[in-house]
């Protein structure tokens, strides 16, 4: 009695544990999009793909088939399959151009980058793509209420472009290659203008510059301590209220002392 209940338990779970696999057997493409609807309300993604993806062909050119394409493409988005989704948001648009989900999906587009962003160590292309399809999509969609979650999403890839610009040019520091470190944390005040961290950038390219200059040979000493007086006043104009101010003033006169000395060594040298 025992075996034969064991056994009937085994012959249920056999039979009842893949219902996806008897659904897609089944003839009736109506059937099988009332069960892909039904996945998709409960957010079985997956089963719902692959019952979307069977049944589209049956709906090719008929009015429904905008909906189911529109929830096999979210299926995509759901199951982070980002690139997938991506691909299919941009054919929904040029499928469906005037469509009133067209604006939706050219945001879920660029929403589709900002996912694959990795961190700010990584490669950022596809941060990069995102940043300038939500900038697009604001300048396209004017008065969508999309625009403010656009906005910030751009912030966000900036600033993480900014910590990868940034960190780029304190390792060229940290390994004591100060000119291109100096030249990396200029052009991050070139590029992020607007960045609270500005005055910082200038600091860290004054002390980049002072390093490069101690450790110049002679020839270039007078240039490259000029660089950094230079720059150390521009510094001053722009940042007087800055919390570095103090430490710029202190390779201002540094620089200062050592192009006198360089001054004072010039005339003996070409009397010798």
């Amino acid at each position: 009695m025992r075996l034969f209940a064991a056994l009937s338990l085994v012959l249920i779970l056999t039979t009842g544990c893949d219902p996806i696999t008897k659904i897609m057997k089944s003839k009736d493409p109506e059937y099988k999009l009332r069960k892909a609807e039904d996945y998709f309300a409960k957010k079985k993604y997956n089963h719902a793909q692959q019952l979307y993806e069977d049944v589209m062909p049956n709906y090719k050119g008929t009015a429904r088939f905008e909906d189911i394409y529109y929830k096999y493409a979210y299926t995509a988005y759901h199951l982070r399959d980002y690139m997938n989704a991506e691909n299919l948001f941009k054919t929904y648009m040029e499928v469906f151009p005037n469509s009133a989900r067209a604006e939706e999906m050219d945001y879920m587009r660029a929403f589709t980058f900002y996912k694959q962003s990795p961190k700010a160590e990584l490669d950022q292309t596809n941060t990069i793509k995102a940043m300038g399809m939500m900038q697009t999509f604001i300048n396209t969609h004017p008065g969508s209420t999309r625009n403010k979650e656009a906005g910030a999403i751009v912030d966000a890839c900036r600033t993480k472009l900014e910590a990868k610009d940034r960190n780029a040019a304190k390792l060229y520091f940290d390994i004591g290659q100060f000119r291109a470190s100096a030249v990396a944390y200029e052009a991050l005040m070139n590029n992020y203008p607007d960045s609270e961290q500005t005055d910082l950038y200038k600091f860290m390219s004054i002390k980049a510059y002072y390093e490069f200059a101690q450790m110049s040979v002679d020839e270039k000493r007078t240039e490259r301590y000029g660089k950094v007086v230079e720059s150390c006043q521009d510094f001053m104009d722009r940042f007087p209220q800055s919390g570095y101010a103090k430490q710029v003033q202190q390779f201002l006169s540094l620089s200062q002392t050592q192009l006198k000395s360089i001054a004072h060594e010039q005339p003996s040298k070409t009397s010798a």
